[in-house]
């Protein structure tokens, strides 16, 4: 391959060999040190190729071994800048060219963010873009301590940042606080209680840490504490002397009833494009985006009131580093008209909803196990009415009260002494 890239900078020829005794021509350049290649033997003469140089050393060869020498292809840069020598727009082009793209090195045309979890990519680069650093901006305006200082500044959870520009790239590297947690949330979450979301009654309790205030059977209210965030010290004699303060950890399932209800008006709307004859009406408009350079060709302002805007992009790299932004935008005007549904098409759509909803309820571990709705014909709507009975989680974590504090009896006479 290397070899390919050096003979077509030099440039070669191809050429065949005819007459009584090609060999001799053969014998004749291995002894003049003429190089030659990709060499076949076609119709009881040789073709071979050879550079420019090692052809003009073979006149006295071809007198000497009398065969003829024709050259049946020229290849190689020269040659090609032979054949185009007089197209001064071309070279002018091949100029203008490179001055462009030594020019358009100068620019930041990507912004790679990378180590980021809580922060989005397009978040971090609004915030970016407020500070004047984007895509299209000169490198000499990048200040990477800049940017560091004010990432750090913004955003509590960034602990390090890195910023560098490498290429046309400005490349920023983020490490964030892996626990997302600041001292004082970890202190509330040392004592926390679990109470009920719901009014429900309690079917299963495995406590795993905290002391548990229900057990299965019983019935609670919304807002109850089922367990709570604390473990009580006993002494020798088995006597409670005090609280240690925990974080309550529990599976708690309870069963509970929940209204369920969903509504499909009658009516439906549908669009109907608007035809020129046999096609529908279309109004296109090409863009290349550079940058922040626009060039666009067409059109897609109309005055219809409702249409749909469709929009193709194709994101390209020129030298993998310059992107390039090919749109494509298609605006398709309709009219609104609306249908009725069908009883039997109502009652599908209403149970695929119902179904649908009953399988996002399992994905969350919602166990149903009585199911009572069912589907109505109201005045202009359909509805799907009714209650399920569930089982589920239903504890959540939330500060824990105050731990009790008791006093000994030695202590209680202290106090109480003269």
């Amino acid at each position: 391959m290397f070899e390919n890239v050096i003979w077509y900078l030099k440039g070669y020829v191809r050429i065949r060999v005819t007459g009584y005794s090609p060999e001799r021509f053969l014998n004749a350049c291995r002894y003049k040190k003429i190089y030659i290649w990709n060499l076949k033997r076609v119709r009881g003469a040789y073709e071979m190729n050879l550079t420019i140089d090692g052809f003009r050393r073979l006149k006295e060869i071809v007198r000497k071994t009398d065969t003829k020498v024709l050259i049946i292809q020229r290849n190689g840069l020269p040659f090609l800048l032979h054949r185009y020598r007089k197209r001064y727009l071309l070279f002018g082009g091949i100029l203008l060219c490179m001055v462009m793209m030594w020019n358009l090195s100068g620019y930041i045309w990507n912004v790679d963010i990378k180590g980021n979890s809580a922060y989005t990519k397009e978040t971090l680069k609004r915030f970016l873009a407020s500070q004047k650093v984007e895509e299209g901006m000169r490198k000499k305006q990048v200040d990477c301590q800049k940017i560091v200082q004010e990432l750090r500044k913004h955003y509590d959870k960034i602990i390090w940042v890195s910023a560098s520009v490498d290429g046309c790239r400005l490349v920023v590297r983020i490490k964030e606080n892996e626990d997302g947690m600041t001292e004082q949330d970890k202190k509330q979450e040392e004592h926390t209680d679990l109470v009920a979301t719901e009014n429900c009654r309690i079917i299963k309790v495995v406590t795993r840490s905290g002391t548990p205030n229900v057990h299965p059977g019983d019935t609670v209210k919304k807002g109850d504490t089922l367990v709570f965030g604390q473990i009580a010290i006993c002494n020798d004699e088995k006597e409670v002397t005090g609280y240690r303060a925990c974080s309550s950890d529990a599976d708690i399932i309870g069963e509970t009833s929940v209204n369920y209800q969903r509504e499909l008006s009658e009516t439906y709307p549908v669009k109907k494009y608007y035809m020129d004859g046999i096609q529908t009406i279309r109004k296109r408009e090409y863009a290349v985006r550079i940058g922040t350079c626009i060039g666009t060709l067409g059109q897609t302002k109309n005055t219809y009131e409702y249409y749909v805007k469709k929009t193709h992009q194709m994101k390209i790299r020129i030298a993998n580093v310059l992107p390039v932004i090919i749109e494509r935008r298609e605006i398709l005007p309709y009219k609104k008209m609306n249908r009725n549904y069908s009883v039997k098409k109502a009652r599908a759509i209403l149970s695929a909803d119902f179904h649908r909803d009953c399988k996002e309820m399992e994905k969350k571990g919602v166990e149903i196990i009585q199911n009572d709705v069912k589907i109505y014909t109201g005045s202009g709507t359909y509805y799907a009415k009714g209650t399920l009975r569930i089982r589920c989680s239903v504890a959540k974590q939330v500060p824990g009260a105050p731990v009790p504090v008791l006093h000994t009896e030695e202590e209680k006479e202290t106090k109480n002494g003269d």
